[in-house]
């Protein structure tokens, strides 16, 4: 852990670039294909059920195997788990992208998933060990947690753009020249860390990879199958008995993925908490605005990307610059409580959009005020859940916050779209699309209120003078 401090200052902020790439592109590669949907489903014969596991698969993929990919951090060494997940998430692009079936299509967003499983929990151990023990730390946590939203962004847009003037395959292609460059400047710019003897829980990994699959196809499937239909009972019921087998097998490895006994730690449980709401909050709220810009106000592509480009911009200014300062003042509970309060505040405004409604009236104020709350809330809870793990343990915390907060994403968004598509009762026309989205920003509103009053209850109150690194570091 030297690193931070032998490091010379250019070296550690390539570094950072690399780290923050890591999370611009898994980001990133969530939400490219969303406008190339349409010509995914009518070259490769995907039905209106199937087609949602274009984004499904990266996720629960992603989500399902975080936990495994921070212990290979931890045994193997970051850097060595960081380099070969961009090689994985680089062949499942050009899997994804060549793909002339379904299936392949499939196989190959799990695959690109599946890296990005190995580089997001790696990237926040080298961010650590370039940064940990310094007061630059929670300026590089905020230049980390900037890169979700503008991947996010820049996702819509690239894909927009790509699809129009290129082919839709290109929405994946863009990740290979990326993971190229960051390969071959890792060595240089990133710390090589020692792993440790270890084994890999290999029950762990199936049980908890497969339960998060099971759960989430059930709640997918429910609004076309019905909510008492055997698909949806066995999915649901076979993914909660799924992950209660993950976690018996956690209790009783000598050797797992997930230390139980982390959750003793107060903070850590906390903060992994307002991880898993505010994506549960915040990735529902991203995706059914951009359905409302496209669908109703008949925005293209490229306009809808455009449209965001405001609110990714106060996120990054939030993060950067307000929330480190905020964050030495008042400390990250105050902080936390404040951001999701600022999140409900916002996706109750957006729940009161027209169908006859405009961008400047409707969207604009509204996702500014959301996307404030999710800058100051997103750097504490992400700081706090690092820093309260033990040393050895960073890379198990990084793939538990990275989790926690997919978790809450992906099974967010599909309780959302039941919601949604319940209020919508099957239209289409402007007006049932308007009534489904805002009782989805409302069914967001509650997850961010609850949010807020889970960080008040549980995380520990600390100083307004207390010095930056042991809110993020321990």
């Amino acid at each position: 852990m030297s690193e931070s401090t032998t490091a010379p200052a250019g070296r550690r902020w390539l570094g950072l670039a690399l780290i923050a790439a890591a999370q611009f592109v898994v980001i990133m590669d969530t939400s490219i294909i969303g406008v190339a949907l349409p010509d995914l489903q009518a070259e490769l014969g995907f039905t209106p059920e199937s087609l949602s596991w274009v984004f499904n698969a990266y996720v629960v993929a992603f989500g399902g195997l975080l936990l495994l990919g921070g212990r290979l951090a931890d045994l193997l060494g970051a850097r060595k788990v960081f380099i070969g997940g961009w090689i994985v998430l680089a062949a499942g692009s050009v899997l994804a992208g060549a793909a002339g079936s379904v299936g392949t299509e499939i196989a190959g967003r799990a695959i690109q998933g599946a890296g990005a499983a190995l580089v997001a929990p790696a990237a926040l151990s080298l961010l650590m060990a370039l940064f940990g023990g310094t007061n630059e730390l929670p300026r590089a946590f905020a230049v980390y947690g900037a890169a979700a939203p503008i991947g996010g962004t820049a996702g819509v847009f690239l894909g927009g753009v790509l699809t129009e003037y290129a082919s839709w395959p290109w929405v994946f292609y863009v990740t290979v020249p990326i993971a190229v460059l960051v390969v071959a400047l890792t060595p240089a710019a990133l710390p090589s860390i020692a792993g440790r003897r270890g084994t890999v829980d290999v029950g762990g990994a199936i049980t908890g990879t497969v339960g998060l699959a099971a759960l989430v196809y059930g709640v997918v499937r429910a609004p076309e199958a019905g909510w008492s239909a055997v698909e949806t009972l066995v999915g649901v019921g076979g993914g909660a008995v799924l992950l209660l087998a993950f976690f018996l097998i956690q209790a009783r490895s000598r050797e797992p993925l997930l230390r139980l006994g982390v959750f003793r730690t107060p903070q850590l449980g906390a903060a992994n908490l307002a991880q898993l709401l505010l994506g549960a909050a915040w990735v529902p709220m991203w995706f059914f605005l951009n359905l409302y810009l496209q669908q109703v106000l008949g925005a293209g592509a490229f306009a809808a990307g455009a449209a965001l480009l405001p609110m990714t911009v106060l996120i990054v200014l939030g993060m950067t610059l307000v929330a480190p300062r905020l964050l030495a003042r008042f400390g990250a509970r105050s902080l936390i409580t404040a951001g999701f309060a600022f999140l409900a505040a916002g996706l109750v405004w957006l729940a009161f959009a027209r169908p006859d409604g405009s961008y400047a009236v409707d969207v604009l104020p509204a996702s500014l005020v959301a996307a404030f709350g999710m800058a100051l809330a997103f750097v504490p809870s992400l700081g706090t859940a690092i820093g309260a793990a033990r040393p050895e343990e960073t890379g198990v915390a990084s793939g538990l916050v990275n989790t926690s907060y997919q978790i809450g994403s992906a099974v967010g968004l599909a309780a959302l779209t039941v919601l949604s598509s319940t209020v919508a009762a099957g239209a289409v026309d402007p007006g049932a699309l308007t009534s489904g989205y805002a009782a989805a920003f409302v069914g967001a509103a509650v997850v961010a209120a609850v949010g807020g009053v889970v960080a008040v209850a549980t995380l520990r109150a600390q100083g307004a003078k207390e010095p930056e690194p042991e809110l993020v570091a321990g």
